[in-house]
């Protein structure tokens, strides 16, 4: 597996020589994203903040997304995915979203997706990508890490495309 480390000084050094900014919305991840990114010395210049949105308790008050707004979406899926991260990155007027959002286990979610299921997406003013990772494992610590790294890996290949 990536080093969570690794990954997030990565971004961090692309993010900083472009001086750009990120804002992170991340649920079955467990603010692992923005754990890594906030190891890296010098955060500051590049990290604005980031939420654990992982009821819809939180996705209303953390991110001021109503439930209307949920009309044709569910969770874990990269339209949603997509847009968190657009929530995000307009809420701290970052240059960039990163979400993350899916089931880390043992068991699956509600909507039928297995555990290890994860969907992430990140826009910027005119970006947007997403992707979805299935580990196949139920292992829950070894899916949140597996998740994070996917979305820094996203971020990371979409700040060098």
């Amino acid at each position: 597996m990536p080093d969570l480390n690794a990954l997030a000084e990565r971004v961090a050094e692309r993010l900083i020589a472009r001086g750009e900014t990120v804002a992170i919305a991340e649920s079955s991840a467990g603010g692992l994203i923005s754990a890594a990114l906030l190891a890296v010395p010098g955060a500051s210049k590049f990290y604005l903040g980031g939420a654990v949105v992982y009821t819809a308790r939180a996705r209303l008050t953390l991110m001021d997304i109503p439930q209307k707004a949920m009309d044709g979406l569910r969770s874990a899926s990269e339209p949603y995915a997509v847009m968190l991260a657009r929530v995000a990155r307009k809420n701290l007027k970052a240059t960039w979203g990163l979400s993350e959002t899916g089931a880390a286990g043992p068991d699956g979610n509600r909507y039928g997706d297995a555990p290890g299921h994860c969907c992430m997406a990140v826009v910027g003013e005119e970006v947007s990508v997403s992707d979805t990772l299935e580990t196949g494992s139920a292992e829950r610590p070894a899916n949140m890490r597996a998740f994070a790294a996917a979305a820094l890996e996203l971020l990371a290949k979409t700040l060098e495309a």
